[in-house]
C-alpha cells in the first residue's frame, strides 16, 4: 500500500513532526521492484528507513520513504558449532536476538535492546559491550536502487570498521537491504569484558545468554531513556577515535576517564565523558537537551524541532574541540 503525505512523528523515535511526500512498506523482494518501477517515482529521491531510530528529519521529505517489512528467518545451513540465519530487513532487531538467545545461539546477546531493525544492523555496524554485528554476518542481500538488480555481498566486502560499512560510503543511498544471514554458534562464549556487564553478573554463577541478555537490557534500560517516554535517537555521537598517546595523554591528565582499545596504534574515548566535561550533561536547551543519565542521549520535548536538535548537536562539537581539540561527529543520520 502507498501512501501520500504519510505523517512521520510516530516513526521515528526524536518524535519529530514531518511528513513523506509517498510512504510504502512492502513485504517482500518483488514488491520493493514493483514500487521502484512505478512512473509515478521516476527520478524521485528515494529513502530507505527501518523503525526511525537513527533518523533526524530536518524537514519534510519530499521523496519516496521506503519500510521494508520482510519478516522472515530462515535456517539456510548448520555443523556441529555454528547455524546460519538469513532474516529478513524487517525484523525488530531486538526481537531477532529474542530468537537466537531462546534457541541457544550465541553471537548477538551483547547487541540485547538496540533499536533498529535487522536491515539497519549492518549498515551502521551497530556494537555493544564488545560485540559488533560484524561479528556475525555472513553476507548481505540487497537491491541496487539505479539498476532494481539482486546483489549479495560478503562480510569482507561490506568492509565493516567502527560504526561504518560500505553502506554508509560507496553504497550510501543505493541499496535498499533485503536479508542478512548470520553464523550463530551453539557453544556460544560468553562475553562479559565490560565493567558494567561484569558488575551487573557478578551474583550469576555460570551465567548463559539469557544472563547476559537480561543484564544488558537492565543497563540499557538505567541509562538511556525510552522513546516512548521523550524522543530521542539513543547515542548521538560516535565515540572519537584517537592516536594512542593523546588517549594516554589525556587520560594521565584526567585519571577518571576510561580509555578503549582501538585498531593498532589508536584508543576509543568515551564522547559521552567528553561532553560531561563539557557541562552539557542533564541541560535543557527550549525543546530539546542532554539526558542526566547518559551524556550521548540527546532528547527531543514535546514541540523539538529538527533544527533545535541540529544547532544543539553543533553546539556540543564545537565545544568538544575547543576543550580537548577533539572532532565528534554524529551517529544519527540528519535528512
Amino acid at each position: 500500500m502507498i501512501t501520500e503525505n504519510k505523517e512521520l512523528k510516530k516513526l521515528n523515535t526524536l518524535g519529530l513532526k514531518a511528513k513523506a511526500r509517498w510512504y510504502a512498506q512492502p513485504a517482500d523482494v518483488t514488491s520493493i521492484k514493483s514500487l521502484l518501477s512505478d512512473t509515478r517515482f521516476k527520478g524521485m529521491q528515494i529513502l530507505v528507513t527501518g523503525s526511525g531510530s537513527n533518523l533526524l528529519y530536518s524537514k519534510d521529505f519530499n521523496g519516496l520513504l521506503i519500510r521494508p517489512d520482510i519478516t522472515s528467518i530462515t535456517v539456510t545451513g548448520e555443523d556441529e558449532n555454528s547455524v546460519y540465519l538469513r532474516a529478513g530487513a524487517g525484523i525488530n532487531w531486538d526481537t531477532f536476538v529474542a530468537y537466537c538467545v531462546d534457541r541457544g545461539w550465541g553471537g548477538v546477546e551483547n547487541l540485547s535492546h538496540i533499536p533498529g531493525c535487522v536491515g539497519a544492523s549492518p549498515v551502521q555496524n551497530i556494537g555493544a559491550y564488545g560485540s559488533e554485528v560484524a561479528d556475525t554476518v555472513v553476507c548481505v542481500e540487497f537491491i541496487d536502487l539505479e539498476t532494481y538488480t539482486d546483489h549479495s555481498i560478503s562480510k569482507d566486502e561490506c568492509r565493516f570498521g567502527y560504526r561504518d560499512s560500505i553502506f554508509k560510503r560507496e553504497l550510501k543511498s543505493k541499496t535498499i537491504i533485503t536479508y542478512v544471514t548470520f553464523c550463530l554458534s551453539k557453544f556460544p562464549v560468553i562475553n562479559a569484558n565490560y565493567s558494567d556487564v561484569a558488575t551487573e553478573l557478578s551474583g550469576v554463577k555460570n551465567p548463559g545468554l539469557y544472563d547476559v541478555r537480561k543484564a544488558i537490557i537492565d543497563i540499557r534500560k538505567r541509562k538511556l531513556p525510552d522513546p516512548e517516554v521523550i524522543g530521542n535517537a539513543g547515542s548521538f555521537f560516535k565515540n572519537p577515535v584517537v592516536p594512542e598517546n593523546i588517549a594516554i595523554s589525556l587520560q594521565n591528565e584526567n585519571p577518571t576517564l576510561k580509555i578503549f582499545p582501538a585498531p593498532s596504534g589508536f584508543s576509543k574515548i568515551p564522547a559521552a565523558w567528553l561532553i560531561e566535561q563539557c557541562g552539557y550533561k542533564g541541560k535543557r536547551f527550549g525543546n530539546v537537551g542532554v539526558h542526566p543519565n547518559q551524556a550521548l542521549v540527546l532528547v527531543a520535548y514535546e514541540g523539538a524541532t529538527g533544527e533545535e536538535l541540529i544547532n544543539l548537536a553543533n553546539s556540543i562539537k564545537n565545544s568538544v574541540f575547543d576543550k580537548f581539540k577533539i572532532e565528534i561527529e554524529p551517529e544519527v543520520n540528519i535528512v
